[in-house]
């Protein structure tokens, strides 16, 4: 816990950037009958009854002090070693390219290792990647502390409430929610210190 927390409070570096990244599934539906649009005086009207269309999966990485965050939506929604290693490989080298280290904060999810880089990439290119992360793991029943998770549930909120019928869709919505996002460099100003939670979490720390 203190380890994710020392890093939330290092001073601004130019030549690295913290990255905070979370996943979640979206079950992805359709319409049994064609919705009614608005009119005046009364709102859009949708059936209840819907017709699954799969799931797919989406990756945020959200650097909170760039303001800067993005989204990788894969049609896969089982969220595989081999996309993990796709969204680092887009982490790397399509949008933090003139970093020359990035700090990732990341829960524990068993996928969260080098080892998916070298299932999905040669030798080189895996070694490559790994070598672009410092890596700090929030701990067991403590993903809270991933500042990513935040970001995920306003876009849960603001984008992902409504039907979404088809990974297309839905990779236009998160694109068009992450440019906004970004235009208006929405940071993040974390509390939560390591002072704090010495005082407020001392059941976690050992009697000495």
């Amino acid at each position: 816990m203190e380890d994710v927390l020392e890093v939330y409070h290092r001073p601004r570096d130019k030549d690295a950037v913290v990255v905070c990244i979370d996943e979640i599934c979206k079950q992805l539906t359709s319409d049994v009958t064609p919705p009614l649009p608005t009119r005046e005086g009364a709102p859009a009207k949708e059936d209840h009854e819907y017709v699954r269309e799969g799931s797919a999966s989406l990756f945020l990485a959200h650097a909170p002090l760039e303001g800067e965050r993005h989204v990788y939506v894969s049609e896969a929604g089982t969220r595989k070693g081999v996309d993990y290693a796709e969204f680092l490989r887009q982490i790397s080298d399509e949008w933090f390219p003139d970093s020359a280290r990035i700090i990732l904060v990341e829960d524990n999810l068993n996928t969260h290792t080098d080892a998916s880089l070298y299932k999905s990439f040669a030798p080189e290119e895996a070694f490559r990647l790994a070598r672009r992360f410092e890596r700090h793991r929030t701990p067991v029943h403590g993903s809270w502390l991933n500042i990513a998770e935040s970001e995920l549930s306003v876009l849960a909120r603001q984008c992902l409430s409504g039907r979404i019928h088809d990974v297309d869709e839905l990779r236009n919505e998160a694109e068009a929610w992450a440019t906004l996002r970004n235009e208006a460099a929405v940071t993040t100003s974390w509390q939560f210190t390591t002072t704090k939670a010495r005082i407020k979490l001392t059941s976690l720390y050992p009697i000495i």
